[in-house]
């Protein structure tokens, strides 16, 4: 199998499913203890927009879809402080008219461009040298804020009211989230695509929590998990010619499952484990 690594392409491929892995594995956890997935399928699937705007704009993919994401995570944030109450139904329309926006904006481009699809089902194979410069760049920043406000992050997805009361500024880490969230979308697209982004997201952390101690462990469990899935992924598209994405996802799925089988641990991830 070392010889499939003589392949650049499957480089490039390894090392975006890792950067996209860690990224996952980290936001992932945010995602799944604050039970904010429903939000997080309306970011990854509203910043189709960005990618419609990209290319009528003729501009880069990825920096735009990331602005765009980032605006529209931000918008979404805003919703859900302001009224919860109907925020399922914002974040719906949101995600409709994100997704709308990007195929009329692609409609309006002229010609027709095959990569298109790599966005909506993901291209790992076909990962540029500016592509993963463009991941490392944004997994760097993503950990070092995930870093700097972690204690926080933990007393709000354990105990919001809790945290209010201690002087956290919950609003700032809620919206902060959702930004971290678009970027993490952005950095995941070409690996599985928007439409299966939120796989990823959620599959690797909802395994690792029911057996990890603490926050730290299990967003470190979640990327080692999320690793597996994607190297297990992509050799998988590499001997049987399937679309890789598609495989990974696959892959993911059938270790959910698999985990459901096996009983969870005692501990669960909490506060207390975090110090």
């Amino acid at each position: 199998m070392i010889e499939v690594f003589q392949h650049e392409f499957m480089r490039n491929a390894l090392t975006a499913g890792l950067l996209a892995s860690l990224i996952c594995g980290v936001i992932g956890s945010l995602v799944v203890v604050n039970r904010i997935v429903f939000l997080s399928g309306g970011v990854a699937h509203a910043s189709y927009g960005g990618v419609g705007l990209a290319f009528f704009l003729g501009l880069p993919v990825l920096p735009v879809t990331a602005v765009f994401a980032t605006l529209t995570a931000l918008l979404m944030a805003a919703v859900t402080l302001k009224a919860r109450e109907r925020a399922d139904t914002v974040i719906g329309v949101l995600w409709a008219a994100g997704m709308a926006l990007g195929i009329i904006l692609l409609d309006l481009h002229p010609g027709y461009n095959v990569d298109l699809m790599s966005y909506l089902f993901g291209s790992i194979l076909a990962v540029p040298d500016s592509d993963l410069a463009l991941m490392g760049g944004l997994a760097v920043v993503v950990l070092l804020v995930v870093v700097c406000c972690y204690r926080g992050f933990v007393v709000m997805a354990f105990d919001e009211e809790f945290a209010r009361a201690r002087g956290v500024p919950v609003a700032f880490l809620h919206c902060l989230l959702l930004a971290l969230i678009a970027l993490c979308v952005v950095m995941v697209i070409r690996v599985v695509g928007l439409i299966l982004v939120i796989a990823l997201l959620t599959i690797p952390p909802f395994i690792a929590e029911r057996r990890a101690r603490s926050l730290a462990a299990m967003m470190c469990a979640a990327s080692l998990l999320a690793a597996v899935f994607c190297v297990s992924g992509l050799f998988a598209s590499y001997l049987l010619d399937l679309t890789s994405g598609a495989l990974i996802i696959a892959v993911a799925c059938l270790g959910f499952f698999l985990s459901l089988l096996m009983p969870a641990g005692t501990a669960r991830a909490r506060p207390a484990g975090d110090g």
